[in-house]
């Protein structure tokens, strides 16, 4: 992939850098995995915004992906490399052997033709899928389940990725980016690699109308509002706030926990680490 940074001849290329990757299948997508995407501007089904920032942007369709990679024992070639707009990551079709066709989070070095395999006793290869019983203790791994068979929930974003660091009794135990220790049943899936598509973070899109198009609506700041609309508000001129930071609805957002989820919190063996 090429970092690319265009002649301002421009407003809108004068800050533009885009991320090239040339593998990148240039037509439409594969069609019989296609659905429709319904927009929603961030409202629920009483036309209450529940979603702030919404709105807008250019028609998409979403590209149904295997996260489950249940497939067992059949080969698959990956036919081509795609966008998806709906994902950071880039996705690869793949031609099983039987004919059947699905996509997959494509992993980083994946490039068309390479086979790809899911199984028990598959080889450890970038690309294929298996438990994380029979992964080696120490390789980088991505789109990790959290329940067996429940597909991938975990690593499948941009550059995304895990490492497995240990395996005892039913539980591995696994390292994420963020510092956070997890333990994760050994039965459950993962595939080998880390996340294509590494360099997504360096790209900027250089104009607020690149923004638009992708369906994210300005946002404003709390103290140029009233104080009915944010706790930030209200003053003669300009203020800073008069408080420590909060969102609209009071809750604090720099460094407060939100976390709530007791019933996995015993997974947890070690918190993220703070920056």
């Amino acid at each position: 992939m090429a970092i690319v940074k265009h002649s301002p001849t421009s407003p809108g290329t004068r800050f533009a850098i885009k991320v090239v990757n040339k593998d990148l299948h240039k037509g439409e997508p594969h069609a019989a995995l296609l659905v429709k995407k319904s927009k929603t501007g961030g409202r629920n089904n009483q036309g209450r915004i529940t979603c702030r920032h919404i709105g807008g942007g250019h028609k998409q369709k979403y590209r149904l992906v295997d996260f489950k990679r249940d497939k067992d024992g059949i080969t698959a070639k990956v036919e081509r490399l795609e966008y998806d707009p709906n994902r950071s990551a880039f996705i690869a079709l793949l031609l099983y052997a039987d004919g059947e066709r699905r996509y997959m989070i494509a992993p980083q070095g994946i490039k068309a033709g390479d086979e790809v395999t899911a199984g028990r006793d598959v080889a450890i290869k970038t690309g294929n899928c298996l438990p994380l019983a029979n992964i080696p203790v120490g390789s980088t791994i991505h789109c990790v389940e959290l329940q067996p068979n429940g597909g991938a929930k975990m690593a499948r974003s941009a550059g995304a990725s895990v490492q497995l660091i240990a395996r005892e009794g039913i539980y591995a135990t696994l390292r994420l980016r963020s510092g956070e220790m997890r333990k994760v049943l050994s039965e459950c899936r993962a595939v080998v690699g880390e996340v294509s598509n590494s360099e997504h973070s360096l790209r900027s899109l250089g104009k607020a109308g690149a923004t638009r198009h992708r369906g994210v609506r300005p946002t404003v700041r709390g103290t140029a509002m009233n104080p009915i609309d944010h706790p930030h508000g209200g003053g003669e001129g300009r203020t800073k706030g008069g408080r420590h930071p909060v969102s609209p609805w009071g809750v604090p957002t720099k460094g407060y926990k939100t976390r709530r989820n007791k019933r996995t919190a015993k997974f947890i063996v070690r918190q993220a680490s703070k920056s």
